[in-house]
């Protein structure tokens, strides 16, 4: 059994945290205004921040802050102005998704403790040494993972000296965490930034099989498999909610702390689970901890559930016995939200109060006598009132001067920044020191820096970061390269009409051992194996496989796993578009820590976003020019709710066999693709193809690559366009950007222009449902 089992709560805003702490919560994790991937939430300031910190740590319970989001490069100044606030705070750890965020923390900010955000999409044991090597402490696995799974990458964590958190309790998201950009991609509402609209929880047309909410599941609980998860090493049970309010917090974690509680005393589970149908929920699944993927995952009503299990529970036929069952659940609830705000009403984080009165004599030190009182919360019924006295004196000592005298406001200038966020300054006295009297000013700051340390818990307050200023390096080599990236093998052909780089994308599964690839990569040597954003177990082997067997010069990953593994090997490797990159600061994160020699920039970012990025040196910057827009990637089935299907659940067979496609329809008429290659894990699909030759002209100078998906993915039952035509005109686009480039037009300006003009003209029709909105739109 686990020596420690915390408990993970969740905390929207300062009632639903003080719910969380007064529950048993062992850490609650929250979000401030900014930075965080719940905008939705309520979020807290700053200044409740540090308050709440002090109210947890009465409790001995933990404060996280989520910054869970991928950062802009115009956001690192303010972001490094926030981290060096917090770094003067005894909050408990920062939880990260951007990998640049992780690279400027363990860099200039080491006492921040690092926990990886589940949208780091963990789920192999190979990310495991990635994340240790940029400084995290504890990752949060993705909520897709079965027991074996968890197990497997805990052992792991655990010889690394990682703790792992899993999700027990709360809404699921059907796409894996991090890769979805559903809303990002219609509506311009990124996931990545925390605005994601919930495009799955919305209504369809109904499909086929008659389902009017095809992508909505129900909600996850493990309340009855704690203990496989103790048994698996799992340190952090996570609650999910920010978006709930205090009731739900309160009757979530209650409900686990005497669950757990119960278990580790008792060896059996002893609660029921009932209060938590009573809050907000969709009704409970635990298939993907069981790993049994099934339709009964699935619930029509994306709303509140607890209505309807109070119904069924019931057997109610008649309209009063309905109404009474009704009746009797919505007393519950308020009742549920009387008792808790009664519990939590007494809970202060009031600032604390702070006296500074200044006293001494010529002759002797300069002396302050500090004063701290406040509300100690009981948690009852009342509060008791606390107050500290500390003295502390000048190492110098006052002497006579007319000049630069210490008076009212030589000390108001040096210490009226004590009232801040955590102290209200309600007194600052120099009536007991003598008129004529001075003292070296930098006495006074070391003094004033004493006392700081003093009101923080006798640590030191640390300097302000200010990030270096970034190198902008040059590209090596001026012309602009064209890559693709196939799928099929029958389109190596392709390497006889084009000299660009030819990527050849790796399914997501494999039949346990499979070494075909290897074979495969040995006879195309030319070929660059692109590895996909999904390996979990057997398939992260056989992938390592590929990889130590065939030792490419270069490869392409969208995978953390393989990124080091490529590393530990020393392959070359380039990060891949799902690695989510959108800062020079992560570009530095791979090169430095894992020698990586190139990387796509996210295609979620505007023009004007990736202009401020700055190249780190002998290092490309790609883009991928031309792609099928993947909304989202799943390991449920789609075609359950659409289209149907006679298995009753997804196996093995399903991943490795199954190649269906259908498409699903809003309200507002527009339809998405569904798409299952085999192999392949079911995903979503834009209408429109994303297809940018703006870039070429606007941007040109700035990459070393632009890359056209070949590979058909994503495309439905729509005809594909001629590969060989496409070819062509990128790379005349391109060939004509690379003349420009190096100033040769002379008399041949107009006719580039004109051929370019075509180029477009030509790729238009070729590609007639198309976009890229986002690069205009941007995050």
């Amino acid at each position: 059994m686990s020596p420690k089992i915390e408990l993970l709560a969740p905390g929207g805003d300062v009632d639903a945290i003080k719910a969380a702490i007064i529950a048993g919560a062992d850490a609650v994790y929250c979000g401030l205004d900014t930075f965080n991937a719940r905008n939705r939430a309520t979020n807290i300031s700053f200044d409740e921040l540090v308050r709440i910190i002090r109210l947890a740590h009465q409790y001995e319970c933990q404060i996280f802050l989520t910054l869970n989001i991928i950062i802009l490069e115009r956001e690192f100044k303010t972001l490094a102005k926030l981290l060096s606030k917090l770094a003067n705070t005894t909050l408990d750890g920062v939880i990260v998704q951007d990998l640049g965020m992780l690279y400027i923390l363990k860099k200039h900010f080491p006492t921040l403790d690092i926990h990886a955000s589940t949208q780091l999409t963990t789920h192999n044991i190979g990310q495991i040494p990635f994340l240790k090597k940029l400084g995290a402490s504890r990752v949060n696995l993705s909520r897709e993972l079965n027991l074996k799974e968890i197990t497997e990458i805990t052992a792991v964590s655990t010889e690394l000296d990682l703790l792992t958190e899993v999700f027990v309790h709360g809404s699921l998201c059907i796409a894996f965490s991090g890769l979805c950009y559903s809303t990002s991609a219609s509506v311009g509402n990124s996931g990545n930034r925390g605005r994601c609209s919930q495009a799955c929880r919305e209504e369809y047309k109904p499909t086929e099989t008659g389902n009017k909410f095809p992508l909505n599941i129900k909600d996850n609980s493990a309340f009855f498999d704690l203990p496989a998860l103790i048994d698996a090493g799992v340190h952090s049970f996570k609650v999910e909610g920010r978006i709930k309010g205090a009731s739900y917090v309160h009757t979530v974690i209650d409900s686990f702390r005497k669950q757990i509680d119960g278990f580790v005393a008792t060896g059996e589970l002893l609660e029921d689970g009932e209060r938590l149908y009573k809050v907000f929920n969709r009704d409970f699944s635990n298939a993907f901890l069981r790993g049994d993927l099934n339709q009964s995952m699935f619930i029509e009503n994306p709303r509140d559930n607890s209505k309807y299990y109070a119904l069924d529970k019931s057997n109610a036929i008649s309209v009063v016995e309905i109404q009474d069952v009704e009746q009797k659940l919505s007393d519950e609830k308020e009742q549920i939200h009387a008792s808790v705000f009664d519990k939590i009403k007494h809970l202060s984080i009031e600032k604390r109060v702070l006296s500074l009165v200044f006293s001494g004599e010529v002759g002797k030190p300069l002396t302050v006598t500090i004063k701290i009182k406040e509300a100690a919360s009981t948690g009852v019924s009342e509060q008791a009132t606390t107050e500290q006295t500390h003295v502390m004196h000048s190492e110098r000592l006052l002497i006579a001067s007319e000049k630069n005298c210490i008076d009212d406001s030589a000390i108001a200038k040096r210490f009226k920044s004590f009232n801040n966020a955590e102290f209200n300054l309600t007194q600052l006295s120099t009536d007991a020191i003598p008129q004529g009297v001075t003292i070296p000013f930098r006495e006074l700051t070391a003094l004033k820096n004493k006392i700081a340390a003093l009101l923080n818990n006798d640590i030191p307050i640390l300097a302000a970061v200010e990030l270096p200023k970034l190198v902008r390096h040059a590209k090596q080599d001026q012309a602009v390269k064209l890559s693709l990236l196939i799928s099929d093998e029958s389109d190596i052909k392709l390497g006889e009409i084009t000299d660009a780089d030819i990527y050849f994308k790796l399914p997501d599964a494999y039949k346990r051992g499979c070494t075909k690839y290897v074979s495969f990569f040995q006879q195309n040597p030319g070929l660059i194996p692109w590895f996909p954003s999904v390996l979990i177990g057997k398939d992260y082997d056989v992938a390592v496989n590929i990889l130590q067997q065939v030792k490419p010069k270069l490869i392409v990953t969208n995978n953390t796993g393989i990124a080091n593994r490529a590393f530990e090997l020393g392959i070359d490797w380039i990060a891949g578009p799902f690695l989510n990159t959108t800062n020079s600061y992560a570009l530095l994160a791979m090169k430095e820590n894992f020698n990586c020699s190139g990387a796509f920039i996210s295609n979620e970012i505007n023009r004007q976003q990736m202009k401020t990025i700055a190249r780190p040196e002998n290092f490309k910057m790609l883009y991928s020019v031309y792609h099928p827009i993947l909304l989202m990637v799943s390991r449920q089935c789609f075609f359950q709710q659409s289209v149907g299907c006679e298995k009753p659940r997804i196996d093995n067979g399903c991943m490795l066999s199954c190649d269906k496609s259908t498409s699903i329809t809003n309200l507002k008429g527009v339809s998405f693709a569904i798409d299952k290659q085999k192999a392949g894990y079911p995903s979503i699909y834009n209408n429109d193809q994303f297809l940018n030759t703006e870039i070429i002209q606007d941007l040109a100078q700035l990459f070393d690559g632009f890359m056209i998906d070949l590979t058909n993915i994503g495309a439905g039952d729509k005809e594909s366009p001629d590969k060989a035509v496409l070819i062509a005109q990128f790379e005349l686009l391109l060939n004509n950007s690379n003349i420009e480039q190096a100033g040769q037009l002379g008399r041949q300006a107009n006719s580039l222009s004109n051929s370019s003009i075509n180029a477009q003209n030509k790729l238009n029709s070729l590609v007639p449902e198309s976009t890229n909105v986002q690069y205009h739109n941007g995050l």
